[in-house]
């Protein structure tokens, strides 16, 4: 349990956020299944990372880890040098993006794996993900019946197939390409809009070959079979911008406030909360852009803003999946309606996203109901919010125990054991009237578990 007050002083620093989770998954997957030596620098030592480790550790891969230095070497298996010993089960922990996209790479390999999660991740649709491993051939059950993980997966020949994908999904779009690479020949997924790119990205870099073109029915992403992936050698990986998008939110709510955030990941499969924030009125500037082994990078100066309401929906969803509680938040501190639509996928993440968020700030005061596939926020901006509290006298202050009704005020936050809720209303809790409680930081680990020792950089917070 975490107690936060709000900031009575404008937020300043320079903050450089973790390694990118989608990356640093990646970077270990695929490093693995290359031939050689690969050294991965600034890679996030996250709970979810770890499991991905663990788990091709325990297939037979020899992997490094410096805690201290964010540094991890994979001493290559290649495509076919997976071994089935200690793999029952597989634990991948509370990642749902290990869950999914190991099933593709175990899919096709000559042994049986048994992979299974927490309860969260046990509760999560697999069906994505069966069904078009199996239509390539793959061997992949739920243990249970019920679509969710544990899942059997018993080593088959793979055929390529074309897949056309009901929703954006990196993890989907993930799980087939690397089952792909083993089919007898090309694999196309088609995704409606085009997810995060990571994969394509990284396993070009290693000598497969993809493909990805705009058709009229959606993104083709297409991979041939491969015999062979060559290590690169280095991997950096780039700070994380759904990590970022946390102080991004907080200086943009809290009055004066300006931050600096260091080398984060801009990759334009990911950055739709910094189109978003600008679109809200937010004063945001990217500088020293750069590509770093493949990905582009920058650091992020963000500045206190007035933010307006804005409409979330479409083809903007994959880009910001992971950041709509966070600007969720900020639309509650801005002037206007803010509408979230086209994004049930947040009722099957580590919790049920939407309920979670509409809950937590409903608790604190703001006016913001849910809908089966988003919600809608009417936010009141603190321009407003003063402006109001002086016309009327009463200012924006506590009078006779009860919060007025201009602002947002602290409350008991229960986190859903889900780090970017967590994340989420500790921002919230900067700019809210009062003290914060939630109930449990220690899911922050998941993804950053430096967020408070951050936070506390820029901001004091009564633990």
């Amino acid at each position: 349990m975490i107690s936060i007050e709000k900031a009575d002083t404008p937020l300043h620093g320079t903050i450089k956020v973790p390694g990118d989770k989608s990356i640093s998954h990646r970077a270990v997957m695929f490093s693995s299944l290359s031939t050689g030596d690969t050294h991965i620098t600034g890679f996030l030592n996250g709970a979810d990372c770890l499991s991905t480790i663990d788990c091709f550790r325990r297939l037979g891969v020899n992997i490094e880890v410096d805690d201290e230095a964010c540094e991890v070497t994979v001493h290559g298996k290649g495509l076919h040098g997976l071994k089935s010993e200690n793999t029952v089960p597989l634990y991948t922990g509370n990642s749902g993006t290990t869950t999914r996209i190991i099933s593709g790479i175990l899919a096709p390999q000559q042994f049986t794996t048994i992979l299974s999660g927490d309860d969260s991740v046990n509760q999560r649709p697999m069906k994505r993900i069966i069904e078009p491993l199996s239509k390539m051939g793959a061997d992949i059950k739920s243990k249970n019946d019920n679509g969710c993980a544990p899942l059997i997966i018993k080593g088959s020949k793979l055929q390529g197939i074309t897949w056309k994908s009901a929703v954006a999904s990196a993890q989907v779009k993930s799980a087939v390409i690397c089952a792909g690479l083993y089919a007898d020949s090309d694999t196309t997924v088609i995704e409606p809009a085009l997810s995060r790119d990571h994969t394509e990205r990284m396993l070009s870099s290693l000598g497969a070959h993809i493909t990805t073109t705009k058709e009229a029915d959606g993104y083709h992403v297409t991979v041939s079979p491969a015999d062979v992936l060559i290590s690169v050698g280095d991997i950096a990986v780039p700070g994380d911008i759904s990590s970022a998008a946390f102080f991004m939110v907080a200086a943009l709510i809290v009055p004066g406030s300006e931050v600096l955030l260091e080398n984060v990941g801009v990759n334009p499969t990911r950055s739709g909360i910094i189109d978003v924030l600008k679109d809200m009125g937010g004063n945001i500037e990217l500088t020293n852009n750069r590509t770093v082994a493949g990905e582009p990078v920058a650091d992020i100066v963000v500045k206190y803003s007035s933010l307006h309401g804005t409409t979330i929906y479409g083809d903007m969803i994959p880009a910001l999946i992971d950041e709509l509680p966070v600007i969720a938040v900020a639309a509650a501190f801005a002037d206007g309606t803010t509408t979230i639509k086209d994004a049930a996928e947040l009722r099957v993440k580590e919790s049920d996203r939407i309920d979670a968020v509409v809950e937590g700030l409903a608790s604190m005061g703001a006016d913001i109901e849910a809908l089966e596939d988003g919600m809608i926020i009417h936010g009141v901006a603190p321009d407003s919010i003063n402006a109001s509290a002086n016309k009327c006298g009463c200012g924006n202050v506590v009078n006779g125990g009860a919060i007025n009704n201009y602002a947002l005020h602290g409350a008991r936050i229960s986190c859903h054991k889900d780090h970017r809720i967590a994340m989420s209303f500790a921002v919230c809790a900067l700019a809210a009237d009062g003290t914060t409680i939630l109930d449990d930081e220690t899911c922050v680990n998941i993804s950053y578990p430096g967020f408070f020792k951050d936070l506390v950089k820029i901001h004091s917070i009564t633990k």
